[in-house]
């Protein structure tokens, strides 16, 4: 079984969102309209995409909303009293939402956070439920796998990051099935917010890139995102591994793990925190629906 503590991932999450900020202005800005006047942030991490979205529309409600308090709070000292933030669930249907927005939406962003809900379908309907005429629902969901590494990084197997996709992928498919009335999704998010009733429905991709050598604050970035992958997947060292209890499977190879724990130990001569052929390539889909007028 894995469960997920969220209040021992709230300073991530807060991480996250300081370190997405050009990310979420330049996708906040393809979303928000003239007229706009309501927007959410459902699933809020850190409050980053609502912080972007109250500073392209100036005037405009936002809310933040999350399911766990201190995750909450970390959103709302990130937006400095420029959104309200709620405490809701989507896992309890569409009434504990509407109530913490208080109005019919005309933007409605969730991003990595329909993924959690057990049953993903009720979600996105609950989410759509709560658009204004003409509204839109945003989901942030999948994208391609990012890259950083050189294939070969002279130490272990080529394909290192290649095996830590997968193995990440594994465990993405037992956290579902550890979800309490999970129920299976087989179809993708633009067939969910079609039949969530939303019409005009599309995706976009929106690729960043920063190549190598990668600024120092970035570089730390990528390590730690990495530190925090293994540890989520060996326990590494830290009772559950950042809240996730993890179960007795075998994610990683012992030859990947201890190339791992290499690469990730700054007084070790192979640590990446010192390599300048470090890069970020992301590819990530945002897919929107809109509310028939």
């Amino acid at each position: 079984m894995i469960e997920i503590d969220w209040a021992g991932e709230a300073g991530r999450l807060r991480a996250s969102a300081e370190g997405e900020t050009d990310w979420n202005a330049a996708v906040a800005g393809t979303l928000v309209r003239d007229g706009d006047q309501v927007l959410a942030d459902v699933g809020c991490g850190g409050g980053g995409m609502a912080k972007a979205l109250a500073e392209a529309r100036p005037g405009t409600t936002v809310v933040a909303i999350d399911a766990d308090p201190d995750v909450l709070e970390q959103a709302r000292e990130h937006t400095a009293g420029l959104v309200r933030c709620e405490l809701a669930s989507m896992d309890d249907g569409a009434e504990p939402l509407r109530q913490a927005i208080g109005a019919p939406a005309d933007l409605i962003w969730a991003s990595a956070s329909v993924h959690h809900a057990a049953d993903q379908q009720a979600a996105v309907d609950a989410l759509a439920s709560l658009l204004s005429p003409g509204g839109r629902l945003a989901l942030a969901e999948g994208g391609l796998p990012a890259r950083h590494l050189p294939w070969d990084l002279g130490l272990g197997e080529p394909g290192l990051e290649l095996r830590l996709d997968l193995a990440q992928d594994r465990w993405f498919k037992v956290m579902r099935d550890s979800l309490p009335g999970s129920v299976p999704m087989p179809y993708g998010w633009t067939e969910a917010l079609t039949r969530a009733g939303l019409v005009d429905v599309t995706t976009r991709s929106v690729l960043s890139e920063t190549p190598a050598p990668l600024p120092r604050g970035r570089l730390d970035g990528v390590v730690n995102a990495f530190r925090t992958r293994i540890e989520r997947l060996t326990g590494g060292g830290h009772g559950h591994g950042h809240g996730h209890v993890v179960p007795d499977a075998e994610w990683l190879s012992p030859e990947d793990v201890g190339a791992w724990r290499q690469l990730l130990d700054p007084e070790g001569p192979y640590f990446l925190g010192r390599r300048t052929d470090l890069a970020v390539l992301s590819v990530r889909s945002v897919h929107i629906g809109h509310a028939p007028r």
